[in-house]
């Protein structure tokens, strides 16, 4: 049976249990779906994907129907760690040996496209989600930071970029005091925010657009033809184009995309408010993404909180101590917090793909499918919304160059795939420990 996680972890129509739940603009609470329904388009996953696609198409004058599982915002696009990153997941570099100078090219374009594209929509619908500029990352070797200070300098003399800033020990340190760290680099076109809060301000927008939004109304069968059918469990939706906007929680709804991205899950804790203790972790108000392939990423919450993300697990089940899972990599980094009060842990879905690149692609002449974001999706999710509904407007210049990205299935099929993961995840975490 494909993996699905809707139901493995969380209560039914409840947020977790997270800081940004307790800390969210109180959200509507919309309808599950009852009898039969005609739509334009339908939209599967009310994340950033589907909400983007959805508030874009709405605009567009189409009648847009939007079904989710749970709740707007529920998975991944409420739980993240908040970064807004610069370019795709994987930098130029790998992607010009990847796909050629041309579409690397195009792809950092669109990967601009996409930050540009939160933070227009972050302004034109009021949407109160504390962004602020700023993304470092950082290094624990010197083998390490001479790379991201070659990679800074190479976006600056290939793609004329200049919001880089490289950071030595002595800068690194100076904005983030942690012992782990020798350096990096600060990118100042990048960005955070609060993720649910920008998740239910584009449900606000999206509705007041025209988006019919029913929550609480999973999808359990598909039926393509002349008009696509989308079956819940009280009602159906026809539609003469379906949006795969599930992410981490497809479960089997499509075996295209089910074979080519795959769900894991990432866990994030908030401290107690560090008062002036928080310059002890962070004397600039940006975010932190380390260089190991199992990344650590944290940032200051508006009252003061670290806001820490690490470890990832591969089955269907989150540990039973979240908080423990994400104390052992932030002591590592701030062994001074050791006994610091951690005051809210949770667990996300998030999903990836072989090459930790999103996985777009027409998976019929009716249905289109975004997913697979690896970590990078506040931006390149709520852009590849907008992609698929210019797609379906006729427009499908920048879908097609994301879905001429190569994306291998994971080998092993459903029953391998996970184990063979998770086997690959603890050798490339052992290398990061080891300094390899």
């Amino acid at each position: 049976m494909a993996l699905n996680l809707l139901h493995a972890n969380d209560r039914p129509g409840k947020y977790p249990e997270s800081w940004y739940a307790a800390t969210a603009t109180p959200g509507v609470h919309y309808p599950s779906l009852s009898g039969g329904v005609r739509a334009d388009v339908c939209i599967v996953g009310a994340g950033y994907t589907g909400l983007s696609a959805a508030l874009h198409l709405a605009e567009a004058g189409r009648k847009v129907v939007l079904l989710d599982a749970q709740r707007v915002g529920f998975g991944a696009s409420g739980r993240n760690g908040g970064q807004l990153g610069s370019g795709q997941r994987q930098d130029q570099e790998v992607l010009e040996r990847m796909v050629g100078r041309e579409d690397a090219t195009k792809l950092w374009t669109l990967g601009e496209e996409a930050k540009d594209l939160v933070k227009g929509l972050i302004a034109k619908h009021d949407i109160d989600c504390h962004l602020k500029p700023g993304v470092a990352w950082t290094a624990d070797s010197a083998r390490e930071v001479r790379h991201l200070h070659d990679y800074g300098r190479h976006l600056q003399d290939a793609y004329g970029y200049d919001q880089i800033e490289i950071l030595d020990q002595e800068a690194c340190q100076a904005m983030c005091p942690s012992p782990a760290y020798v350096g990096g680099v600060l990118d100042h076109g990048a960005g955070h925010l609060h993720p649910l809060n920008y998740a239910l301000g584009l449900a606000r927008a999206a509705a007041a657009a025209g988006v019919q939004i029913y929550e609480r109304s999973e999808v359990f069968a598909i039926e393509d033809g002349p008009q696509v059918e989308i079956r819940t469990g009280e009602g159906t939706v026809r539609a003469d184009h379906l949006i795969l906007a599930c992410n981490g929680y497809l479960g089997g709804l499509n075996d295209q995309v089910a074979a080519r991205v795959m769900p894991i899950n990432n866990f994030v804790a908030a401290t107690e408010p560090l008062g002036d203790d928080a310059a002890r972790v962070l004397a600039r108000d940006v975010a932190v993404a380390d260089s190991k392939f199992v990344v650590n990423y944290f940032r200051l919450s508006h009252d003061k909180r670290l806001l820490f993300g690490g470890g990832e697990s591969y089955g269907y089940r989150f540990p039973s101590d979240v908080a423990a899972k994400v104390r052992q990599p932030m002591t590592e980094i701030f062994p001074h917090l050791r006994d610091v009060k951690i005051d809210y842990a949770w667990g996300g879905t998030l999903a990836i793909t072989m090459k930790r690149l999103p996985y777009l692609a027409r998976v019929s002449p009716r249905i289109l499918s975004a997913s697979g974001y690896s970590g990078h999706g506040v931006g390149t999710a709520t852009h590849a919304g907008r992609l698929m509904a210019e797609a379906i407007a006729g427009q499908s210049d920048g879908f097609n160059t994301m879905a001429r990205i190569p994306t291998a299935p994971f080998p092993g099929g459903p029953k391998m795939r996970t184990p063979l993961l998770a086997l690959a995840m603890t050798w490339f975490s052992l290398r990061d420990r080891l300094g390899l």
